[in-house]
């Protein structure tokens, strides 16, 4: 922890606690009693901040009256999972439902957000400007029914939704009991068990145009039966793993897909000639496919053979086009 984060965090410390004793210091901090002190007396002298020992009450607190009064610490800079996270933060409330539902329940937490991005004398206007989020594969659309599906899902109740599958093109009506709402690459997705096809299921939220709300208790499905089912394959098509695919990159390429993260449980080598070689399992492959195609020449699917088949049409059917 470097020293304008501490002084960051004792003031937080004190203002949550109203009066902290020295040991929670020494102890959370992790620093001795010489390097408190120090800190105190840098917190006192330049930043004037009325921190005085409070004999009664056993700790550290604000002079009474200067609580509320605003201490200007140096500019605070975040690490690059907290910066990530407030701004990923920041950027998912903000999209959610403008105007509609949920925009007055997520005001105060954007404001909340805020104040931290904002800290000191960097105006959150500043950071916002400098860091920015772009979604790329967001789908255009709003979803109706978002609250009625997160209350059945809270309350544990089956739905009847009418379902269109952009895939197949075709549009049914299921029952389904809810398990979890998942954000994946921008889009809301509904993981849950479909009473129609008897397995689980994901469906995207903006695809279920109609939901009625029933009485019916939903079936609760275990942790470790949706973790088997949904994180063992690639992407958003779940399901138990049925292939492994092998992919070859060239040298260029390597250089960006050997730092990411494609499946839980990858496996990555570079040969002798600077191809980075990955291999992962998967179950359905429409996602794969156009993950691998925007890579064009700089991949060869070397396993399964079918996939491999099914780039190699697919290439064919692009170059027709030129």
């Amino acid at each position: 922890m470097g020293d304008v984060e501490r002084l960051h965090k004792i003031k937080y410390m004190i203002q949550a606690r109203q009066c902290v004793p020295l040991n929670d210091f020494l102890n959370e901090l992790e620093i001795s009693k010489a390097t408190f002190k120090r800190d105190l007396e840098y917190l006192r002298s330049r930043m004037n901040a009325s921190i005085i020992y409070d004999r009664f009450k056993g700790g550290y607190c604000f002079d009474g009256q200067s609580i509320g009064e605003k201490i200007e610490l140096p500019g605070l800079w975040f690490s690059e999972k907290e910066a990530t996270a407030l701004v990923l933060m920041q950027h998912l409330l903000s999209g959610l439902d403008k105007g509609g539902l949920i925009e007055p329940h997520i005001a105060p937490l954007t404001s909340i957000i805020d104040g931290i991005l904002g800290q000191s004398n960097t105006p959150a206007k500043e950071l916002r400007k400098r860091l920015k989020v772009f979604g790329m594969d967001a789908r255009k659309g709003s979803i109706e029914n978002f609250e009625e599906i997160g209350s059945a899902l809270l309350k544990r109740k089956r739905l009847v939704i009418t379902y269109y599958a952009r895939g197949t093109n075709k549009t049914t009506e299921r029952e389904i009991s809810p398990q979890r709402l998942i954000f994946y690459r921008d889009n809301w997705y509904l993981d849950a068990y479909c009473h129609l096809r008897k397995a689980l299921r994901s469906f995207a939220l903006d695809g279920i145009n109609r939901v009625i709300f029933t009485d019916t208790k939903a079936d609760e499905i275990s942790e470790k039966q949706l973790h088997e089912h949904f994180a063992e394959s690639y992407g958003i098509f779940s399901g138990k793993a049925s292939q492994r695919a092998k992919l070859k990159f060239s040298p260029e390429k390597a250089r960006w897909v050997s730092t990411e993260t494609w499946h839980g449980q990858q496996v990555g080598s570079f040969d002798k000639e600077g191809n980075y070689l990955l291999e992962f399992d998967y179950n359905q492959d429409p996602e794969l496919v156009m993950d691998i195609l925007k890579y064009g020449s700089g991949v060869e699917v070397l396993a399964p053979a079918s996939l491999r088949k099914k780039i190699k049409e697919e290439l064919g059917k692009a170059l027709q086009h030129y």
